[in-house]
C-alpha cells in the first residue's frame, strides 16, 4: 500500500509562515504525497512551488468554524480556484445544523459545488461538536448537495477523526462519495486501518511520520 498516495500533507495553523509553506511542499514532493491543504491565503504559493510536480491542491475555506455567510465562503473557494487549486475544504455551517436549518445547509454546499465545478469539494462536518444523529443528518446533506467527500474534522476542534465515526459515516453514504479522516491521524498504524475502513483520503500534518514509520 503507497501510503503517501493517500495523504494531504497539511498545514493549517495560524502562525504558518511562507517559509513554512515552501517546506511542506518540498516535503511533498520529497515525499509523492497526494496533496498540500493550505489556507487560501498560501494558495498560489503552493501552485509555483509544486510547478510540473503533479501533487494536488487542496484549500481550506471557510475555516475552521464554518460560521461566516455562504457569499464569503463563495468568495474564497472562487479565489483559491483562480489561483491554483485543485480541491476545496470547506466547513459546514454548525450552528444551522444544530438548529435544524437542513436546506441551508445543504444549499451552501451546493453552491458552493457549483461554483467550482468539477474539481473536488470536500465537507467539514467538524464530527466532534456532533451528536450521532446529527453526524447522520449532516453525512446525508454532503451526499445530496452533490460534493465528492464527508470529511470528518478541522483538526482545531476539540477532537479528530474516529474509528466510530468512519463507520457511521459510512453506513449513511453508502458508497455514494469518498470519506476524509481528519484530525489526530499520527502514526502508520492507524493511517492503515481508516484506509482498510474504506476511507479513500487523509488528512495530517504527520505525514512525514506516517510514510517512514517501520511499524507495519
Amino acid at each position: 500500500m503507497q501510503l503517501e498516495r493517500y495523504i494531504d500533507h497539511t498545514i493549517l495553523k495560524p502562525t504558518a509562515t511562507p517559509m513554512a509553506i515552501r517546506q511542506l511542499c518540498a516535503e511533498a514532493r520529497e515525499f509523492n504525497f497526494y496533496a498540500v491543504c493550505v489556507n487560501s491565503c498560501y494558495v498560489a504559493l503552493a501552485k509555483e512551488e509544486l510547478k510540473d510536480s503533479g501533487i494536488k491542491i487542496a484549500a481550506v475555506i471557510g475555516f475552521p468554524l464554518g460560521a461566516m455567510s455562504t457569499e464569503s465562503k463563495l468568495y474564497e473557494a472562487q479565489f483559491c480556484i483562480e489561483h491554483g487549486a485543485d480541491e476545496i475544504d470547506m466547513v459546514i455551517n454548525i450552528g444551522w445544523l444544530k438548529f435544524e436549518e437542513y436546506r441551508l445547509v445543504k444549499d451552501e454546499i451546493t453552491k458552493i459545488k457549483q461554483a467550482i465545478g468539477s474539481r473536488k469539494l470536500k465537507v467539514i462536518i467538524e464530527t466532534c461538536y456532533l451528536t450521532a444523529e446529527e453526524k447522520k443528518i449532516a453525512s446525508m446533506l454532503v451526499v445530496e448537495g452533490k460534493a465528492d467527500f464527508v470529511k470528518t474534522s478541522t483538526g482545531f476542534g476539540s477532537g479528530g477523526a474516529t474509528f466510530e465515526d468512519i463507520e457511521l459515516i459510512k453506513r449513511v453514504i453508502q458508497n455514494k462519495i469518498q470519506i476524509k479522516a481528519s484530525g489526530g491521524i499520527k502514526d502508520r498504524i492507524t493511517a492503515k486501518r481508516y484506509l482498510d475502513m474504506g476511507v479513500s483520503r487523509l488528512g495530517t500534518s504527520s505525514g512525514i511520520a506516517i510514510v517512514t514509520d517501520s511499524n507495519s
